[in-house]
């Protein structure tokens, strides 16, 4: 598979992070025909962005394929947290106080705990989910401290028409200075660029299945 060869040799330099970083494959919207390929080819980790979407496509497959991982990358509702939990493993997009609070909820009534990352709005977009850059802090503390939730990673998407490498960056110092090991960030176009500001996760959709 030519973009898991290319994320691997991304890794490969002097200064690449150990060890090297996870490709989600991006199987929103996808049709199964497109999918099942690089399932067979040995990739066993996806992201999708809506709970229902999800559903309907894994279902069952973790019978044949126990090692599976999926992962939410689109936003989530809070009347969908329970149904999340229960089917994705980890989850990129905790963004808000309510989120937060119905997560914490759903885990003190039996729904699985999951790994957890925040979304960063590192470019401030009105149009993007994720909490602000200056308010990555606090919201971090609160849901350590309030809502007794654990925190893996940060994971954002910077403007399109902006250089991604300080959005990575940034995001990079936020974790740092908390104390979060992990960094979901790049996709097809800027995964490289990712791989050297350190992600250990990158989110790769059309270098894997072609345009949708």
């Amino acid at each position: 598979m030519a973009a898991r060869d290319a994320v691997r040799n991304a890794g490969c330099g002097p200064d690449a992070p150990a060890p090297l970083p996870t490709l989600v494959a991006v199987s929103k919207v996808q049709p199964w025909e497109r999918i099942a390929p690089v399932l067979a080819a040995g990739q066993r980790v996806f992201g999708e962005n809506r709970v229902q979407e999800a559903q309907t496509r894994w279902a069952g497959v973790r019978e044949t394929y126990p090692d599976l991982e999926l992962r939410l990358i689109g936003p989530l509702q809070t009347n969908k947290v329970r149904a999340a939990l229960d089917l994705f493993d980890v989850i990129e997009t905790v963004d808000r106080e309510n989120l937060a609070a119905a997560i914490a909820d759903a885990v003190a009534k039996g729904a699985p705990r999951r790994r957890l990352y925040v979304q960063v709005n590192t470019g401030e977009e009105p149009q993007k989910a994720g909490v602000a850059p200056a308010e990555a802090d606090a919201f971090i503390a609160r849901l350590r401290d309030h809502h007794r939730l654990e925190i893996e990673g940060l994971m954002c998407i910077p403007p399109v028409d902006e250089a991604p490498g300080p959005h990575f960056a940034l995001l990079a110092r936020i974790a740092a200075r908390n104390g979060i090991p992990r960094l979901s960030m790049g996709m097809s176009s800027d995964f490289e660029t990712a791989v050297r500001f350190g992600a250990t996760s990158v989110r790769v959709g059309s270098a894997l299945f072609g345009a949708r």
